[in-house]
């Protein structure tokens, strides 16, 4: 029998019972191509959600987008963001709206509430409603808005899959990913912008050239080392307060994290960060179950990283409350349990 697609990672007991069990699978490839490391099947495919967000930013890059309206860094890691729409957030995308010359009214991501709890219930002291630049996805929407402006293709449907700007997000990660266009299944992402379904193992070499895109052809590695430098140097625009990517990139200053919805996540090593000569490396780790509770995703990551000796005891200790050992506390207070991760790491 070959590898199983997913295999037990996580765990939570209560008292000497395990009660729950999360599966999931993992990639660790080099941006060479070099399989590191493995969970489950690294050839699994998965939808990439918001993970696919660098890579969707990247053609507008490419194309002197940064320059042609001159933002700055905080800009485009708002565009490759999921931010939490808190008030600082939406001031920056208001800012790039008004740079690129596009409104919140073209915006067609759709409107949920601040994820930034005191945010959304302070709109909602205040009697105001939740609008799309509160969409966690508004700024991956305004870039290409921005985009499409820029090369004077149709606004009004920038986020259909056959429009010029989608073709050329699609085209560009299959380049980056060293996979057939073929190969990705398309569907719909919750913002209503097309999304793909890739194999693990490819996404996570998209991920790793996007760390060190030394040996790409010179826009697309300048493109990715804005893209990259610009997404480490803000990580409160990536995410936001109390989110694991924020965290985890302000904790390390050098450990580039994108997640994604239905338990997604992808991380980007530097060269050299698990010992002298060693390569950048793309992680990208899913949870089948979509991990609603959000506790097996972060553990799992963090747990692959302290194996890999790529974070410090320091580190870990700042992030403990993501994991990767966490205990189960009651209504009452009451520790009543353990979660934690639980894999084989198969180094290859």
């Amino acid at each position: 029998m070959g590898t199983p697609a997913y295999v037990p990672v996580y765990a939570l007991s209560r008292g000497n019972v395990t009660e729950s069990i999360h599966y999931g699978a993992a990639a660790l490839v080099s941006a060479t191509g070099e399989l590191i490391a493995a969970v489950g099947d690294p050839y699994q495919s998965a939808y990439l959600r918001s993970t696919a967000k660098p890579f969707q930013a990247l053609p507008f890059v490419m194309a002197g987008g940064e320059a042609h309206y001159m933002l700055e860094p905080k800009e485009l890691a708002l565009i490759c963001s999921s931010h939490s729409g808190t008030d600082e957030q939406v001031r920056v995308l208001v800012g790039l709206q008004n740079k690129a010359g596009v409104s919140e009214q073209q915006l067609l991501c759709g409107i949920h509430p601040p994820f930034h709890e005191p945010t959304a219930k302070e709109l909602e002291k205040r009697g105001l409603t939740s609008a799309s630049n509160h969409h966690d996805c508004s700024g991956k929407h305004t870039g290409m808005l921005a985009y499409a402006k820029m090369r004077r293709w149709p606004l009004e449907n920038y986020i259909d899959l056959n429009h010029p700007l989608q073709q050329e997000i699609i085209d560009l990660f299959a380049e980056l990913a060293g996979v057939s266009r073929s190969e990705l299944q398309l569907g719909i992402d919750g913002c209503s912008a097309p999304n793909w379904c890739a194999p693990l193992f490819n996404t996570a070499l998209a991920y790793a050239r996007l760390m060190d895109p030394s040996g790409l052809p010179d826009a697309l590695a300048d493109a990715c080392a804005l893209v990259r430098d610009a997404m480490l140097a803000h990580p409160d625009m990536v995410a936001g307060p109390e989110r694991f990517d924020t965290d985890l990139m302000y904790t390390t200053g050098r450990i580039l994290a994108k997640s994604g919805a239905e338990g997604f996540q992808a991380l980007g090593l530097p060269p050299g960060i698990i010992g002298p000569g060693s390569p950048a490396i793309g992680i990208t780790l899913k949870i089948a179950d979509g991990d609603a509770r959000g506790w097996a995703r972060p553990a799992v990551a963090l747990e692959i990283l302290r194996r890999l000796g790529a974070v410090t005891e320091n580190e870990l200790g700042i992030l403990n409350h993501y994991g990767p050992v966490r205990p189960i506390s009651n209504w009452r207070g009451l520790v009543v349990g353990e979660a934690g991760p639980g894999f084989d790491l198969q180094r290859q």
